[in-house]
């Protein structure tokens, strides 16, 4: 199944958290920070421009208006592009 978002939207993959800390410590759920970072997998256009990210990007995002869905068993985001904040370059 395949999503396009409709709008000024974009699709977005999570990042894994890590279960463990670097001194192989597991971290229990309750105490993950939730990191606001995901790959771009699908975004939406607006008729006079196009969005600033592209599929494959790795970006940060904020607010809690986001819809989650769940497609094949992994888990997606569905965001507004206000609530993109920033992309990350390599």
């Amino acid at each position: 199944m395949k999503i396009k978002p409709i709008g000024k939207r974009v699709l977005i993959k999570p990042v894994k958290e890590e279960e463990r800390t670097k001194g192989g410590i597991y971290i229990p759920d309750s105490a993950k920070e939730k990191k606001k970072q995901g790959v771009v997998v699908e975004v939406g256009s607006v008729e006079e421009k196009e969005f600033p990210v592209k599929k494959g990007d790795v970006i940060l995002y904020s607010g809690y208006s986001s819809e989650e869905l769940e497609l094949d068993g992994e888990k997606y985001l569905i965001l507004e592009s206000k609530d993109v904040v920033a992309k990350i370059e390599a």
